[in-house]
């Protein structure tokens, strides 16, 4: 897929260059030593662009500081605002960051005024050659695209056209578009969609890969391989984020295997092996290309690993493939300044308390943004609600709120576990 270039202060995204790594700070935002110092931290590790969350004026001006403060010591990898539910906190952020990024489900809840308030944006971002990211997440389209196409990949392709439709008319080419899903097989289908619909229409914007909410350790890890190596493989695809529920710096370290997706590497511990893996088997497990009943188990092969270790490994592949479901899912968002409790810790006990759970999805979300629209996929979910308390939900709807924290996964596992009587 051949795209145009877009600048995000000095990093180069499309237009042939080399794919980008980025990924996201999971600290709050005002925390501003924090915030720093983990830039520092992912930035040695190899990050291209780093976001943070920025929810509101309070957030601009913190990140503005960020700013200077990397700047101060040698340190211009580009920032990215990601904002949700207000345009005028895009345009201010607009002035601060070297790209934005903007979610077409939340910019505006009127559709009505979209090219209005896309005006003034794009008005700021020429001034300050700040460039955008129209970001589309499965389970948070807007109403009218819902109504019409339902929560699809085409509804996610049709979500993101009417974006840079308007970007096209109103002659904003510093664009980048995302299609993420936690649902490996709607990201990939509704990326190749958006691929041929951009050619059909004379486009050529940059695409951000990223398999959302793909959750932590070997799980997460070969969902995300899984989606963004097959696109990556046909050619779709110029920078991409692995979204795990771990510390920024593992998304690098994990994401920079992807760079070496040309050929199998040489597999000498099991991060390589899920690269290589997802190499070789992804695109034909879930494309249904390959019958996955007929090969032998195991059927990848690794000197580090026993027969039963690596038929575990292959099971897990094929749970990342939606090939088979032989254990509980997991969709958990990888934490950012919005989240309210500690994600890592909470997502390890609600494992171990669910272990023995097969075939059940669970969401567990930092937060109302990655909440209730985008874990759905899932059958039980988890989402703080701040203060201490968290609200648990069957499929979209809440069923229990304000529960405190210490009591929480308890009280999720006896909700899961009184629906399956």
């Amino acid at each position: 897929m051949k795209t145009h270039t877009v600048y995000a202060g000095k990093l180069a995204i499309g237009g042939g260059t080399p794919v980008s790594v980025q990924t996201m700070c999971n600290t709050d935002t005002l925390d501003i030593e924090a915030s720093v110092a983990q830039c520092i931290l992912v930035a040695g590790e190899g990050a291209q662009l780093i976001r943070l969350t920025t929810q509101g004026p309070a957030q601009v001006k913190a990140l503005s500081v960020i700013k200077e403060r990397l700047h101060a010591q040698g340190i211009d990898v580009p920032l990215v605002a990601d904002v949700h539910f207000s345009a005028s906190t895009a345009m201010e952020a607009a002035r601060v960051a070297e790209k934005v990024r903007i979610n077409p489900g939340n910019f505006s809840r009127d559709f009505s005024r979209v090219k209005e308030l896309l005006i003034q944006l794009f008005e700021i971002c020429r001034e300050n050659k700040t460039c955008l990211r129209i970001g589309v997440n499965h389970g948070s389209l807007p109403p009218h695209i819902l109504e019409t196409y339902g929560n699809s990949p085409e509804g996610m392709c049709r979500a993101a056209m009417e974006y840079l439709e308007l970007c096209r008319e109103l002659d904003f080419s510093d664009v980048v578009v995302s299609l993420k899903s936690s649902n490996t097989r709607v990201m990939v289908q509704a990326n190749r969609m958006l691929a041929e619909r951009m050619e059909e229409a004379g486009m050529s914007y940059p695409v951000h890969l990223g398999v959302t909410e793909s959750g932590s350790d070997r799980q997460g890890r070969l969902k995300s391989a899984a989606g963004i190596i097959t696109l990556l493989k046909e050619g779709i695809g110029d920078t991409f984020r692995v979204s795990l529920t771990e510390a920024p710096e593992e998304e690098i370290r994990f994401g920079k295997l992807f760079l070496s997706v040309k050929e199998e590497i040489r597999s000498e511990n099991w991060d390589e092996l899920i690269v290589s893996a997802c190499h070789r088997w992804a695109p034909g497990l879930l494309d249904g290309i390959i019958d996955w009943k007929t090969l032998p188990m195991p059927f990848v092969q690794a000197s580090f690993g026993t027969e039963e270790e690596l038929k575990d490994f292959c099971m897990d592949l094929l749970q990342a493939t939606r090939c088979v479901f032989t254990k509980p899912e997991y969709i958990s968002c990888p934490g950012c300044g919005r989240t309210k409790f500690n994600l890592e810790e909470t997502v390890r006990s609600v494992k171990k308390a669910t272990a023995h759970l097969k075939g059940c999805t669970i969401a567990i979300m930092g937060c109302i943004v990655n909440g209730p629209g985008e874990m759905a996929d899932a059958q039980y979910g988890y989402v703080g609600e701040g203060n201490g308390k968290i609200t648990l939900y069957k499929g979209k709807t809440p069923v229990i709120r304000g529960i405190p924290q210490e009591e929480a996964v308890e009280r999720l596992l006896e909700l899961i576990e009184s629906q399956q009587k």
